[in-house]
């Protein structure tokens, strides 16, 4: 017998790391990770170290972290002590003020589903008036300004 490669294909790194396969190339195409070893049949071969990447890529994204911040975590490498302590924290610090400035658009969102929601209590056997609540404020929305919105964080 053989000994065990040291490399997994795309489907056991997927598997191992909680990624798909489609992530895993595009994160690939994106520079998140480095071009792939290929076995001599052109699949990649991801090692150990490249697979504690994704998971950590992973982990970042599901803290809702852009490409761009999850690419400067990468950056700073590992070990305690350094400069990038302190990028690292400043990466997070953006990071948090951008979920805060979310939290405060999703409080505001919550308020006016609330109050279209009390245009239904259904309570008396009245008509529910959430669609007509719903035209009454598409009918008085402002006209788009001509200028590009501002870009959302993710």
């Amino acid at each position: 017998m053989s000994a065990p490669s040291p490399y997994h294909r795309i489907g056991d790194a997927a598997r191992l790391s909680g990624v798909p396969a489609a992530n895993i190339r595009y994160y690939e195409k994106e520079g998140l990770l480095p071009a792939q070893a290929r076995a001599d049949n052109r699949y990649r071969l991801y090692s150990d170290d490249e697979i504690h990447r994704l998971r950590f890529i992973r982990l970042c994204r599901a803290m809702d972290m852009s490409l761009e911040e999850v690419r400067t975590l990468l950056s700073l490498g590992r070990g305690p002590g350094s400069a990038a302590d302190h990028a690292a924290c400043a990466t997070v610090d953006e990071h948090l003020l951008h979920v805060r400035t979310r939290l405060h658009e999703l409080q505001g969102l919550e308020a006016q589903l609330l109050s279209l929601r009390g245009r239904c209590d259904g309570a008396d056997g009245s008509p529910c008036r959430v669609i007509d609540a719903l035209h009454a404020r598409a009918d008085a929305q402002p006209l788009p300004s001509p200028e590009p919105l501002a870009r959302r964080h993710v």
